[in-house]
C-alpha cells in the first residue's frame, strides 16, 4: 500500500516528571494512520517529503466557535464592550444577517481555520426566536462545503427565556433544531435566572431523547453566587449517560481555593469537559472592577482533579471578541499568558484534550494514531508558539490540506 514518508521532522515525546523531549525522526503514514516511527529508510512506494527544519505537532481541534457571528465587528458594534453589550448588538441587528450572508462569513472562517492547523470545529448555531434557524440551515451548508478540509460539529445554542410560559415558542424552536441537522444540544441556563437549574434539566431532556451530547455556556459571569457548573454535574450524575461539555465557567474563578477544589472534584465525577475561552472572557469580563480579574475558569484546580480541560478561540472578529486569527497557537499563546500554562500543555490544550472534550481523536506518534499532524518552521513547542509561524501545513487523514 502506498505510504507518505515524513523525513528529518522535529517531533514531541514526553519524558519523565511531565516534561518534553524533542527528537528529528522520520514518521510512515499509511492509509491515514501512522504505521511507523523511528528511523526509517524509504521504501519504493513510499512519497517521500523532506521536513527539515519543521516540527510536527497534533492538529488543533477548535472546540468552541461561533462560526455564524464571525467577521461581524465592523457591522455590528458592541457599545459597551461587556457580554450584554454584544449581545443585545447582536439582537438588534438579526435583519442584517440572511443564510447567505451567514453561509459566505462562516465558510471564510472555517477554511482560515483549516488552513491554520484545525482538523476541526465544534460551532455553537444561534437558535432563538428573533433568528429562527437561519443559522443552524447556514451551519449544515457549510459542513458540506468545507467536508474535505475540516470537519464541523454543529451545536444548538438554544436561546431564553427558556422555562415556563414565557418560554414555549423557545422550546418548540429547539425540538425544531433536532430535527434540522444540528449535532449537540446548546444553550446558556446562566441567563435564566432563579430558573437556571430547571433549565440546564430541560436541555439534558432534550438531548436524551435524541442520543444527543450537550455542551452548555455555563456561569459566563464574575459573579461568584452563579455556579451552575455545580448543578450540571449533578444532574449529569443523576443519570445523563452522554457527553457533556462546559464551556466558560468563568464564576469559578472567582471562587475561594478550597470551593474551586470542591467542583473540580465534582465535574471529574461527572466526567464532564470544561472549555477555557481565553480571547473572549479576557475582552468581555472585568469591566468596571477594580482590581480587575482575569476572567478564565480555574484551569489549574480542574487539571489537578483529573477533569479534561480545552481551550479555544470562541468568538472571532465579532460584536463578542474585536480581534483574533483563527490560529490555534494564538489561543496556545494566551493559555500561557492568562493561565500559566506551560507550552507543551498549552498546546495539548487547542490539541489532544480538545480532541477529546470534543470525542474525537487528533494526531500522535503511536503507532494506529490518526495521522493529524501540523508542521511548522520551529525548533520547540515554545517557539512555535511564540512566533506562530506563517509557513504552516496540515495534514488530515494523512492527506496534506489544500486550500
Amino acid at each position: 500500500m502506498p505510504a507518505n514518508l515524513l523525513q528529518r521532522i522535529t517531533t514531541l515525546h514526553p519524558e519523565t516528571g511531565g516534561q518534553m523531549s524533542h527528537r528529528i525522526c522520520d514518521v510512515r503514514v499509511v492509509d491515514g494512520l501512522v504505521s511507523e516511527v523511528g528511523d526509517l529508510t524509504p521504501k519504493d512506494d513510499d512519497t517521500v517529503d523532506d521536513l527539515d527544519g519543521y516540527l510536527l505537532l497534533p492538529a488543533a481541534v477548535e472546540p468552541h466557535a461561533h462560526l455564524d457571528k464571525a467577521f461581524l465587528a465592523e457591522r455590528i458594534v458592541n457599545k459597551t464592550g461587556d457580554l450584554m453589550g454584544a449581545i443585545t448588538a447582536m439582537r438588534e441587528n438579526r435583519h442584517l444577517l440572511g443564510v447567505d450572508d451567514i453561509i459566505e462569513r462562516a465558510e471564510r472562517a472555517a477554511r482560515l481555520m483549516a488552513g491554520n492547523g484545525y482538523t476541526a470545529v465544534r460551532s455553537h448555531a444561534d437558535t432563538t426566536i428573533e433568528h429562527g434557524l437561519r443559522s443552524v440551515e447556514a451551519l449544515t451548508e457549510v459542513r458540506r462545503r468545507v467536508a474535505d478540509v475540516i470537519d464541523v460539529e454543529i451545536v444548538a445554542l438554544i436561546g431564553w427565556p427558556l422555562m415556563g410560559a414565557a418560554g414555549a415558542d423557545q422550546r418548540a424552536l429547539a425540538r425544531e433544531a433536532m430535527q434540522a441537522g444540528v449535532d449537540l444540544v446548546g444553550g446558556v441556563p446562566h441567563l435564566e435566572g432563579a430558573d437556571d437549574r430547571a433549565a440546564s434539566e430541560w436541555l439534558l431532556d432534550l438531548a436524551s431523547e435524541h442520543g444527543m451530547g450537550v455542551d452548555l455556556h455555563t456561569d459566563e459571569t464574575l459573579d461568584p453566587e452563579v455556579l451552575g457548573l455545580v448543578d450540571l454535574a449533578e444532574l449529569t450524575l443523576a443519570g445523563f449517560d452522554q457527553p457533556v461539555t462546559a464551556s466558560h465557567c468563568v464564576s469559578l474563578g472567582m471562587q475561594p481555593e478550597a470551593e474551586q477544589r470542591r467542583v473540580a472534584e465534582l465535574v471529574a465525577e461527572a466526567g464532564i469537559s470544561v472549555i477555557a475561552l481565553p480571547h473572549t472572557n479576557l475582552f468581555l469580563q472585568g469591566r468596571g472592577h477594580a482590581p480587575m480579574p482575569r476572567g478564565l475558569t480555574a484551569v489549574a484546580a480542574l487539571r489537578d482533579a483529573g477533569v479534561t480541560v480545552a481551550a479555544g478561540a470562541d468568538n472571532l472578529q465579532d460584536p463578542f471578541n474585536p480581534v483574533g486569527r483563527a490560529c490555534p497557537f494564538e489561543t496556545a499563546g494566551l493559555m500561557i499568558m492568562a493561565a500559566h500554562a506551560l507550552p507543551h500543555d498549552a498546546w495539548s490544550m487547542v490539541s489532544q484534550h480538545s480532541a477529546t472534550a470534543t470525542g474525537r481523536r487528533t494526531g500522535g506518534l503511536e503507532v494506529g494514531d490518526p495521522a493529524h499532524f501540523v508542521a511548522v518552521r520551529a525548533d520547540t513547542v515554545r517557539e512555535a508558539i511564540a512566533t506562530g509561524p506563517a509557513d504552516r501545513r496540515v495534514w488530515r487523514h494523512g492527506r496534506e490540506i489544500v486550500l
